[in-house]
């Protein structure tokens, strides 16, 4: 099991927050810009931030970002829509599998399952949530049917999973460099 002191959950949580003001305005990343983080961050929340409170509040961040963006910014509002709703249960489910996933954590390469686990089911989740949401509700697609979904979700699930897999990976790399050099310098901790 995971267990991580305030001061660091902080620290983590100040880090997400900030990520998620640099990578929020659009979903995929140009030159001017970064690929979203969201997915990332509430997965990442969900193992790092035990509480339900940062949960809540990347929910009210996200939402005013996005509002911020479309209202000031000058982002279309295509996606703003009654779907918008689920999002919550879309991020909550990530979150969700990163709180199974930081109840099996160990720093030890028997990991990688439960990680990879918690990952599939998360992604899976969101992705069905955020674009069977967006498809069958948004208004925006007259003649919704299973077939057509089905091809929506392939043709852009893979990008939110390639950027999810891009932010997990810098996120493992920090957590195992910190792990490490914790461990050099207290011996007897055992777990990252």
């Amino acid at each position: 099991m995971l267990t991580i002191s305030t001061r660091s959950q902080i620290a983590i949580g100040l880090l997400l927050v900030s990520l998620m003001i640099l990578t929020r305005s659009h979903h995929f990343a140009s030159t001017h810009n970064l690929a979203d983080a969201s997915w990332a961050i509430f997965f990442l929340a969900g193992v790092y931030l035990p509480s339900t409170w940062p949960l809540l509040g990347f929910f009210a961040l996200s939402w005013w970002l996005d509002f911020a963006a479309t209202n000031w910014g000058g982002v279309s509002d295509y996606c703003l829509t009654p779907a918008y709703v689920f999002l919550l249960p879309a991020y909550a489910s990530l979150w969700l599998a990163g709180r199974w996933y930081t109840q099996r954590y160990q720093f030890a390469s028997s990991t990688l399952m439960p990680l990879s686990i918690s990952v599939i089911v998360g992604l899976i989740l969101c992705g069905l949530f955020s674009s069977g949401g967006f498809y069958f509700f948004s208004g925006h697609i007259t003649e919704t049917n299973l077939n057509e979904f089905g091809n929506q979700l392939i043709k852009y699930l893979p990008l939110y999973i390639e950027t999810f897999v891009f932010y997990l990976g810098i996120a493992v790399l920090i957590h195992t460099l910190f792990t490490l050099i914790s461990q050099q310098f207290n011996p007897n901790k055992t777990t990252g």
